[in-house]
């Protein structure tokens, strides 16, 4: 009998032989491994490859509405939104091109000028002519002629830095200072003081509630109250100060070293149970501010309660963010009239609660007291001030109440939302928005000078092409009532 049978007897060399399975995994190694020596698990595991892995496995199948987007992501990839045509690209470069800010370190803003020196023919004028010309020019323009060579600084002398200096003339002081805005980017004009402050908070000035002292240049008039500094009310506890819209527009127009950006305007807080959040935009040069107030609101509410959820009992102006003209005009009572709209629960008592499901039934319809509530004709439109470049929306949603954060539940809430055009910054006494918005100034007419357009629509525009509002726009004073605080009908 063999030794290889079954029954016979194996030698001591065939233990000795490596398994058929050992010669196999050797097989399926690198083709470098020559040797039983050099092989390890490591080439042995890199080497080896499940079957499953060899076959091709199918794609998932794709849903229908996926597939349905992806074949007309590129056809509607240039579609505009609001329009329904094609974007083109060209004017969007063109665009960007213009948008470029001002760096003054660039050379490629400063300009030869190439022509031949004049101060030969301004030296032959004798110094009767230079202030007999000075004399028909107002104190700016005669300060920025002395200013633009050394000759003429020499012929008019401190003349006109003297006439410039007095009392009578500070506006015009405050227009020459305006000019050196570009030269200075670590100061800013105080208008008070008609001087350069040097920023004590150099790129990180910061919003601060009304009762925070927050000055962003050490200024001798920070705490006179017979000559404050300019600002403007953006609800109960809050203001920003013109400061503050002169170092947005300033990092708009120059650079961020300038000021600061628009972006970091916005806040969030809370007063007397209403939400508040503003955001601010530049547009144009202009500032333009959105701020929107919300409160939960109970239905069927009386005439005092409403005034109690509106007005502050402080001042008796709105808790709400509101321009200097809210007394004249409807806004109070469209905000009242949209307060009625809340629905009111069913009295369930008794067979009441099945005689009202009964008329439901008949009538066809669902009588729902967390429904979404429809506003009419009067609280329903957005309403434009006259006097000021101001729009308004009143609305009544459903808003989830997180109070309680073991419960989920939602409620009514009134949302006003204000639209404001705050200037273009260069000056309290220039900007024609910035004292329409104080009601400093009767010469705006917010009809003539927007025209067809929204600033709401400009502002949301810029954000997103989907979600402008899109209701008509009306005048919250059609009847031009004056008078503020003297008529009684205002409360």
């Amino acid at each position: 009998m063999s030794s290889d049978s079954p029954g016979g007897k194996r030698s001591f060399s065939n233990w000795l032989k490596p398994k058929k399975s050992r010669q196999t995994l050797r097989k399926r190694g690198a083709a470098s491994l020559t040797s039983a020596s050099s092989t390890t698990l490591a080439s042995v595991k890199t080497g080896y490859r499940p079957s499953y892995e060899k076959e091709d496995v199918p794609p998932l199948p794709i849903a229908p509405l996926q597939a349905h987007r992806e074949k007309y992501q590129g056809t509607n990839s240039r579609l505009d939104t609001q329009l329904g045509e094609n974007r083109d690209y060209t004017n969007i470069l063109h665009a960007l091109s213009l948008q470029e800010q001002f760096d003054p370190d660039d050379v490629r803003t400063v300009q030869k000028d190439n022509r031949p020196p004049g101060e030969a023919s301004i030296a032959s004028l004798s110094p009767e002519l230079w202030f007999s010309i000075t004399d028909c020019l107002d104190p700016t323009t005669t300060v920025c002629l002395a200013l633009s060579s050394k000759t003429l600084y020499r012929r008019l002398g401190h003349h006109p830095f003297t006439k410039i200096a007095r009392p009578e003339n500070f506006g015009y002081k405050l227009d020459f200072l305006i000019l050196l805005d570009r030269c200075l980017p670590h100061h800013l004009l105080c208008f008070p003081c008609g001087k350069y402050h040097r920023r004590s908070q150099e790129g990180q000035e910061k919003l601060q509630p009304a009762q925070v002292l927050n000055p962003v240049f050490r200024c001798p008039n920070e705490r006179n109250t017979l000559r404050p500094q300019p600002r403007h009310r953006i609800a109960h506890g809050r203001n920003i100060p013109f400061a503050f819209v002169q170092l947005a527009t300033r990092a708009q127009r120059f650079s961020l070293r300038y000021g600061i950006s628009a972006e970091s305007l916005g806040r969030r807080w809370r007063s007397e149970e209403w939400a508040m959040s503003s955001r601010y935009y530049i547009a144009d040069g202009r500032l333009l501010m959105r701020v929107t107030s919300q409160r939960f609101v109970s239905p069927a509410l009386k005439i005092s309660a409403k005034r109690l959820l509106l007005y502050s009992r402080e001042d008796y102006w709105p808790f709400f963010s509101a321009c200097a003209h809210w007394r004249d005009g409807d806004l109070m009572d469209v905000c009242k009239c949209a307060l009625d709209h809340v629905p009111v629960p069913r009295n369930t008592a008794g067979l009441q609660g099945v005689e009202g499901r009964l008329k439901d039934a008949i009538r066809g319809r669902n009588n729902d007291a967390r429904a979404i509530p429809s506003q009419c004709g009067r609280c329903q439109p957005m309403r434009r001030c006259p006097f000021c470049p101001t729009e308004y929306l009143v609305e009544i949603k459903i808003t989830e109440d997180r109070r309680n954060p073991h419960s989920v539940d939602f409620r009514h809430a009134i949302v006003v939302t204000r639209w404001s055009d705050l200037g273009d910054g260069t000056s309290p006494f220039t900007s024609i928005e910035w004292a329409a918005c104080n009601g400093e100034t009767e010469e705006y007419d917010s009809f003539k000078s927007l025209g067809r357009r929204a600033i709401s629509g400009i502002f949301e525009s810029a954000f997103t092409h989907d979600t402008i509002p899109g209701r008509r726009i009306i005048s919250m004073n059609p009847d031009n009532k004056r008078g503020g605080e003297k008529r009684n009908d205002w409360y």
